[in-house]
């Protein structure tokens, strides 16, 4: 299924733009050892990569809500100073993100991360210029699911003819929340979900590296 024809494309952060496994995960280890949590092996918190993180801490870590809370404070403390740079942007992403420009489509980040994290990741590694806008959370973690923060998108940029614009991300929250706004997605599997992952979630098309993306959205 191809979405030329797409005007918008709203594209999540983590895991679809940038590859941000050992900033995440390095925040999550500092975050869980104040609980006196240990996680050697940093692969096992690739899980954390992509959804909200209170969701994460209470799910994988069985941390109340007061205790996650008070995780993503510390998580922040290591993120804010470290962890944000220790990111890398996937190889052929600038050149897809440039090539849509060319085309006049008009791009939008959807990220479940805080916005002032978001523009500064962005703006690192001289992505922002390529993106009308940037939607993520609030810091108070309002505002975190995929669902909010698409809908807020859509409505801040007054798209209301969901056949204009198409929803990219790696995990099943990004399909999950294009779906509850009756939008068409794409799931990448570059990133940190699999590809039973997409499809159980609904994903329209899935594709497996950057240049099939590309054939997807500007052909």
């Amino acid at each position: 299924m191809n979405f030329t024809d797409r005007k918008y494309v709203l594209m999540d952060l983590d895991g679809t733009i940038t590859d941000p496994a050992i900033g995440i995960t390095k925040s999550v280890q500092y975050a869980l050892s104040h609980f006196g949590i240990f996680v050697e092996d940093r692969t096992l918190l690739y899980p954390f990569i992509g959804p909200p993180l209170k969701e994460s801490f209470m799910e994988y870590y069985h941390l109340t809500e007061e205790q996650a809370t008070i995780a993503i404070n510390k998580y922040r403390e290591y993120f804010a100073d470290k962890g944000i740079y220790e990111n890398e942007v996937y190889d052929g992403m600038k050149m897809f993100l440039q090539t849509c420009c060319e085309q006049g489509k008009i791009l939008l980040v959807a990220t479940s991360k805080p916005t002032p994290f978001a523009e500064k990741i962005l703006e690192h590694f001289h992505l922002r210029h390529y993106f009308k806008a940037v939607y993520g959370s609030n810091l108070d973690g309002t505002c975190s699911a995929k669902e909010e923060v698409i809908r807020y998108a859509l409505s801040s940029q007054q798209i209301k003819d969901m056949s204009k614009a198409v929803m990219i991300g790696d995990r099943k929250h990004d399909i999950e929340g294009a779906k509850k706004n009756e939008l068409n997605s794409i799931g990448v599997l570059y990133g940190y979900g699999s590809r039973e992952e997409l499809a159980k979630a609904g994903a329209d098309s899935i594709v497996n590296d950057i240049a099939t993306l590309q054939q997807r959205i500007v052909g």
